[in-house]
């Protein structure tokens, strides 16, 4: 067996006088490369830059599509095109609050392939994606294929 470790590092710097006026801005280290952070909107944070409930639904939306991509060409499926329009909501009323659910709308093109095979080429990556399988918020798909 083997153990797969997924290392990242944040840094947040600043002062905590008051819960209206402190900054939310902070930056996530991964290997070489950093991405700027912010809470959402809603938590007083800075609509500019994503937030980590974002990354979520883009995590999700990421593991699809490589599975997706992996199951496609052993498949001998060639993929052409494949875009991701997902949304994650949170219901705020819900406690304890998180995202209730994500919905991933994947536009694949694919050549030459009859359309019921990638429809269930889709739903194998879906199983196999780590990262919807490491949530407890459902995720849902809802794609749309085009056979060129």
């Amino acid at each position: 067996m083997t153990t797969h470790e997924y290392a990242t590092g944040l840094v947040w710097t600043g002062q905590t006088i008051s819960y209206d006026s402190y900054d939310r801005q902070h930056e996530v280290v991964m290997g070489s490369s950093s991405i700027t952070l912010s809470a959402d909107v809603m938590f007083r944070g800075d609509a500019a830059l994503p937030n980590p409930e974002k990354l979520v639904v883009a995590a999700a939306s990421s593991c699809q599509l490589l599975s997706f991509l992996a199951v496609a060409a052993l498949g001998g499926v060639e993929v052409r095109d494949y875009r991701d329009d997902a949304v994650g909501l949170m219901d705020d009323t819900v406690r304890p609050i998180r995202l209730t659910s994500i919905l991933l709308r994947p536009k694949i093109t694919v050549a030459g392939t009859a359309r019921e095979r990638v429809e269930r080429l889709v739903q194998k990556a879906h199983q196999q994606c780590y990262i919807a399988n490491s949530l407890s918020t459902p995720v849902a798909l809802d794609p749309v294929i085009e056979v060129v």
